[in-house]
């Protein structure tokens, strides 16, 4: 059977979420808390999202097959044992057995980040360490929204991505909005069906050159339009993104939305 896992964690001492020889990650951690609560050899996790060193989540989805055998059927009790032997920066935040046809990777219909960062001269306040960036200069707001517009839409994401061979680029942003928050914090709201490898921080990194005034409001559409990896498109900090959410169709359609991100994704060439 499928269960769905919704967790949350603090990625500052991990080397991002997939599972890498010799390192600390985020799927490692949960794979061997599950196999321990489960009384299993090993179980394999699929997430909505790879997340890359340092970057955080709130709303991260996984999907696991387990055995009929080694769940019995109490999502409350499993989620409680699980959080008793997973670390303190990683946890769940629901347990329940997964609809039919549900893909943690493939069923969603957007995904949510915040990317927060601080114009406050001494930094962030310290119970924001991990998660908000000091940037210490004023920055114009306006111009980053206006530039951040002009993103919106389906387009191939190149410019803005760590390509894998053979894998698609072509992405659709529905969301890329700035406000700014009470503690001299700036957040970027990113939304989108999926994303590429460190396309949101590529996002916030040529809007941040747009409000600090290197650079004028056209410029990232310039560079989106050329779709080509750019050497002057700055990666933002990782410390200051956080999945958020994942959104998912009603249990009646992942089923149907799963197998339509597949046949997109085959024919985009991921």
């Amino acid at each position: 059977m499928r269960l769905r896992i919704d967790l949350a964690y603090d990625g500052t001492d991990f080397a991002g979420w997939a599972v890498q020889p010799g390192q600390r990650t985020v799927q490692a951690e949960v794979e061997a808390a599950l196999a321990t609560v489960l009384r299993l050899p090993g179980v394999r996790v699929t997430c909505a999202g790879r997340t890359d060193a340092g970057v955080h989540a709130r709303g991260q989805v996984v999907h696991v097959d387990v055995p009929a055998t080694a769940y019995d059927g109490d999502a409350h009790a499993l989620g409680r044992r699980l959080a008793g032997v997973l670390p303190p920066d990683v946890g769940p935040r629901a347990v329940r057995a997964a609809p039919l046809g549900f893909d943690a990777r493939f069923s969603p219909l957007w995904r949510r980040y915040a990317y927060r960062l601080t114009e406050h001269p001494f930094g962030p306040e310290p119970l924001q360490r991990h998660d908000v960036v000091a940037h210490g200069r004023a920055l114009d707001l306006a111009a980053m929204q206006e530039a951040a517009h002009g993103l919106l839409g389906e387009h191939d994401f190149a410019a803005f991505c760590r390509q894998r061979e053979g894998a698609t680029t072509v992405r659709t942003l529905l969301e890329l909005h700035w406000a700014r928050e009470p503690g001299a914090l700036l957040v970027a709201t990113v939304l989108a069906d999926a994303f590429c490898h460190s396309m949101v921080r590529s996002l916030v990194g040529a809007c941040l050159a747009v409000g600090e005034g290197r650079r004028d409001v056209h410029w990232p559409v310039e560079v989106l339009s050329g779709r080509v990896r750019r050497p002057d498109v700055t990666v933002a900090k990782a410390k200051g993104l956080t999945l958020e959410e994942v959104h998912y169709p009603p249990d009646q359609e992942v089923a149907a939305r799963a197998a339509a991100a597949r046949r997109r994704r085959e024919e985009e060439g991921s």
